[in-house]
């Protein structure tokens, strides 16, 4: 309860403010909508994605436009509801690809249809306009109210690079004791990834465009654009590391057996470079330490040299530089010096 008094206060005041607009300034009698709108696209969570509110706002508007013109052109049914539902739900689809907004277009033409005296003031297009004010109100103060729009992307990024150097933990181990269950175990787990990957990366994006209006975001544009890039190099990462963990499982199970001691501790040093990246991450610090240590590994990266004589355990090594060049940019380092730093081959 502690955790949502302020953004539940919030949203009782975008409500009041959308019931005062709608009363005063426009005239309508019982502007039903305009609270409505506001509370649905505000919710009672700190961690507001200014997408998120305007998809739920505009869901609601929509919802609310269909059923006034299905209202006041065919009258109420059984049939004019499944009509209108139909609609809503196609135009929802048609404008955004997101949930949300489907489904609060359809609830709400349902109610217009279903219920169409409630709030009903203002003419053909009242209840339309009230909507429209209070998703206008809701889109206001969630732009406007001071917020961190680091908060998640940074949490997400942390979980996420934690997820990849943890993958990379177990498939050393794999290599090292030539075990292909951890092998397999570190591929699942890869694959497994991919969700806190895809939320990262929307995250990421939310909180740009909300720094982009909020006052309170300007100031840390540069490290939410650098984060959004991170979540991109870190997502190539991810896909290098499973190729390497399926390359890997038949190396491991070939016979004779190859020794991949050598692969092993280089997968274990990326393991702690991402572990120092994730921790950057968290915190908005300079991922240092992970550019030193990536920096110092890519230079050793010559599959002649580590692996000498065995083509298997080198055709790794050759899969390794690429997943330390993805993190290397994934750190800030621009591509060409990531890759002028890997040994010529």
């Amino acid at each position: 309860m502690r955790s949502a008094f302020v953004p539940v206060l919030q949203a009782v005041v975008a409500a009041g403010v959308a019931y005062a607009i709608g009363y005063h300034v426009l005239g309508h009698s019982a502007p039903f909508f305009a609270p409505v709108s506001a509370w649905i696209a505000l919710g009672f969570t700190a961690d507001r994605d200014l997408r998120r509110v305007a998809e739920l706002a505009v869901g609601v508007a929509l919802g609310v436009a269909l059923g006034d013109l299905v209202v006041h052109g065919i009258g109420t049914g059984p049939w004019q509801v499944a009509l209108v539902l139909g609609v809503a739900a196609l135009v929802a689809r048609f404008l955004d690809r997101g949930p949300m907004l489907t489904t609060q277009a359809g609830v709400q033409a349902i109610v217009i249809v279903g219920l169409p005296a409630v709030g009903a003031s203002g003419g053909p297009v009242g209840r339309w306009t009230d909507a429209l004010v209070g998703g206008a109100v809701a889109l206001a103060v969630a732009a406007l109210t001071p917020s961190d729009p680091r908060r998640r992307p940074r949490a997400q990024g942390r979980a996420a690079v934690e997820e990849l150097a943890a993958m990379l933990r177990l498939l050393a181990r794999g290599m090292r004791g030539r075990t292909p269950s951890d092998v397999e175990d570190a591929l699942i787990r890869g694959r497994a990834s991919q969700p806190a990957l895809d939320e990262w990366q929307d995250a990421a994006t939310a909180a740009r465009d909300l720094a982009r209006v909020s006052p309170a975001g300007r100031r840390h544009r540069a490290e939410l654009v650098w984060v959004g890039q991170s979540a991109v190099r870190v997502d190539r990462a991810v896909r290098n590391a499973r190729v390497l963990a399926r390359r890997s499982l038949a190396t491991v199970e070939a016979e004779p057996p190859h020794d991949l001691a050598a692969v092993a501790d280089a997968v274990d040093r990326v393991a702690l470079a991402a572990d120092a990246l994730a921790a950057a991450l968290g915190t908005g610090s300079e991922p240092l330490r992970t550019r030193e240590e990536l920096l110092r590994l890519a230079a050793e990266l010559d599959p002649f040299t580590l692996t000498p004589g065995d083509w298997q355990a080198q055709s790794l090594v050759l899969l390794l530089r690429s997943l330390v060049v993805d993190l290397l940019e994934a750190a800030g380092v621009d591509a060409r010096t990531a890759r002028e730093t890997l040994p010529e081959i």
